[in-house]
């Protein structure tokens, strides 16, 4: 059941993550997406994708990338007297958003020439799409609960 709970989280989270930073894009007419600009990132550095599978690698990366956070969330519950409430999530989210600009930060510093993006603006709504995507894995493990 635990497994179950991990994907369900999983996915939960990173898809509300994700919509939320899709309608931030569209909303402000801006490259934020995270699927996308890994995959810019990639083919800057020279990877060599198969053009059909190109956009499978940024939404891979992003959804492995979301299963490590719920993974070391749910090991944080799990060995700690630390319990998924909506207060840790909100820390959790807090934590993972410094983590994801910090990462971004470095990702950004790779490629001879990065996405043109607005970088305050991106590290924003990164920070915010990681509280959310923290509050779902809490939703969903709330969820569950609800069954044992």
């Amino acid at each position: 059941m635990e497994i179950l709970k991990i994907i369900l989280a999983t996915i939960v989270a990173t898809a509300t993550m994700t919509a939320f930073i899709y309608y931030v894009s569209k909303r402000f007419h801006k490259l934020f997406k995270e699927p996308v600009l890994l995959n810019i990132i990639l083919s800057a550095l020279g990877a060599e994708m198969v053009p059909e599978r190109k956009n499978a690698w940024g939404w891979a990366i992003h959804f492995m990338i979301g299963l490590l956070f719920v993974v070391a969330y749910h090991l944080i519950w799990h060995f700690t007297d630390i319990d998924p409430t909506w207060f840790t999530g909100l820390i959790f989210g807090i934590i993972s958003g410094l983590i994801g600009i910090f990462s971004w930060f470095f990702l950004f510093k790779l490629p001879p020439n990065p996405p043109k993006i607005h970088f305050k603006q991106y590290y924003l709504q990164l920070f915010i799409a990681h509280i959310l995507f923290s509050l779902s894995v809490i939703a969903v493990y709330r969820l569950f609960l609800l069954f044992e």
